[in-house]
């Protein structure tokens, strides 16, 4: 049996986001399942949010995890919108913890050794996580890291000489400094035509096939965020297996 795992759906109204849920609701109890009602929540979110809200009285707009990123409403230098991605701190921790058990394990290896696991592992953290306005939080991935496999070099002996100022050559010559890997969507999902000056983007076409189908282009404002479990169909696992 196969699950689908949290959802994401966005609205410009909030009329037709309260509809959307209950005609999921509604889908979902004729297979005999249900939505986490712990976990799924409507939020103003997006362009307008925060304005909104202050016109109303009501602080911040709410912030909401997905895939590992915890999504909230910020402003670019020119004070236009723009959806901020940091690395959520509750998986931040969990993969810290059990990074430091693993560094642990192996502090009795040759330094080299240590040295190119570590660096495969921030490696990969990046390939992730290196996203535009994430540097600060994968810049404290790598100092913990470092701060953890310190530790576990002064525990392989009572008369360790490690110093801290070794111990950042040994992090300068292994430990790989972050940067930025990823575009902004904008620039990701662009699609780019035959004739170099033509060009398109996936929101031109969103706005050119809502306009199609007679509504008003516009942002969304509000955000449904749905963990469910949806079995697939025997179509579907056909196409996607």
């Amino acid at each position: 049996m196969r699950f689908a795992d949290d959802a994401v759906v966005g609205f410009q109204y909030r009329d037709d986001a309260e509809r959307f849920w209950a005609d999921l609701r509604d889908r979902l109890a004729k297979f005999s399942l249900a939505l986490n009602a712990e976990k799924t929540r409507l939020i103003e979110f997006g362009r307008f949010a925060a304005q909104d809200r202050k016109a109303r009285g009501l602080g911040k707009p709410e912030t909401f995890h997905f895939l590992g990123f915890t999504h909230m409403c910020g402003k670019s230098k020119a004070g236009r919108f723009k959806l901020k991605r940091v690395t959520d701190s509750k998986r931040m921790r969990t993969k810290q913890r059990a990074l430091k058990g693993e560094i642990e394990r192996r502090r009795h290896q040759p330094i080299p050794e240590q040295g190119a696991w570590l660096a495969s592992v921030l490696r990969g953290h990046y390939q992730y996580y290196a996203v535009p306005d994430n540097i600060e939080a994968l810049r404290a991935f790598r100092y913990q890291t470092r701060r953890h496999w310190c530790k576990a070099l002064r525990r392989r002996s009572q008369r360790t000489t490690l110093t801290w100022e070794r111990m950042s050559r040994l992090a300068d010559r292994w430990l790989p400094q972050p940067r930025i890997l990823h575009p902004w969507p904008a620039r990701r999902f662009e699609a780019r035509t035959r004739h170099p000056r033509r060009m398109t983007s996936a929101v031109d076409a969103r706005h050119v096939l809502r306009s199609t189908l007679g509504h008003e282009p516009g942002p969304a404002r509000h955000v449904a965020k749905i963990p469910c479990p949806l079995q697939r169909s025997p179509v579907t696992r056909r196409l996607y297996d």
